[in-house]
């Protein structure tokens, strides 16, 4: 693994980023987060000069990306590829799982009660269980989620992330996700450059050898990537860096 950034030509290449801790730093709740203004003109330069091949790849639903991005709005997949929106400027989208069921979350409803300091964000898709400053909870919320989940039909899985845990569908990830915005104009055809941060990125770093692609971890090695960067600063800072800012 390389430090540094790859050499991209933007007529050939598909820019794919994870958001939180990749662009942006990680603040204590998913609602702290500063999205630096020079880093939406940067993205939006770059979307220019990409012909439009330049995506937010995240674990974030499309609606949440679309509020920190505002007034930008760029082809994206949320919820850990349970949304995919290949065209910035049209509400229909290439692939929308389907909606975790409402008795599904019924099961995980008190959970608050004995877990005080977890916030519960239903995200529709799947349900995520926050503990960032509480880490020390963890061990004990993955064993009362992995008992609660017994109880569940054959299906879902538990996702492990930064202060994070998520139960969602099996069979709908970040690869898969990257594989869908591959299949549409205009990321058709290019290699995809995927930039991610935490052990849920590497679903996308796993299919980028279908096509030639490359993966730069940010802040951690991660299985599959070719590059190794330090903070989401030093991405910002490479971003205004090549779109001239």
């Amino acid at each position: 693994m390389q430090s540094g950034f790859p050499t991209l030509d933007l007529t050939r290449d598909a820019l794919l980023f994870d958001v939180d801790g990749t662009l942006i730093d990680i603040a204590p709740t998913p609602e702290a987060v500063v999205v630096p203004t020079k880093l939406r003109l940067a993205l939006h330069l770059l979307w220019d000069r990409s012909s439009g091949a330049t995506a937010l790849v995240s674990g974030r639903p499309l609606a949440s990306l679309d509020s920190l991005f505002a007034p930008l709005r760029l082809p994206a997949s949320g919820t850990h590829g349970a949304q995919v929106r290949a065209q910035p400027e049209s509400d229909r989208l290439a692939f929308e799982a389907p909606l975790l069921p409402a008795s599904l979350r019924a099961g995980f409803d008190h959970l608050g009660d004995q877990f005080e300091a977890v916030r519960i964000e239903d995200k529709h898709y799947s349900l995520a269980f926050h503990y960032r400053g509480h880490e020390t909870l963890e061990a004990a919320l993955i064993q009362e989620l992995e008992k609660r989940m017994q109880n569940l039909p054959p299906g879902f899985e538990l996702l492990k992330g930064k202060a994070i845990l998520e139960i969602r569908a099996q069979g709908v990830n970040k690869g898969d996700a990257v594989r869908r915005l591959l299949r549409y104009p205009p990321f058709k055809g290019r290699r995809p450059v995927f930039f991610g941060d935490d052990h849920t990125d590497e679903d996308c770093l796993a299919v980028l050898p279908e096509f030639a692609g490359i993966g730069v971890a940010v802040g951690r090695d991660l299985k599959g990537a070719d590059y190794r960067v330090t903070t989401p600063e030093e991405v910002r800072h490479w971003l205004a860096q090549l779109t001239g800012l």
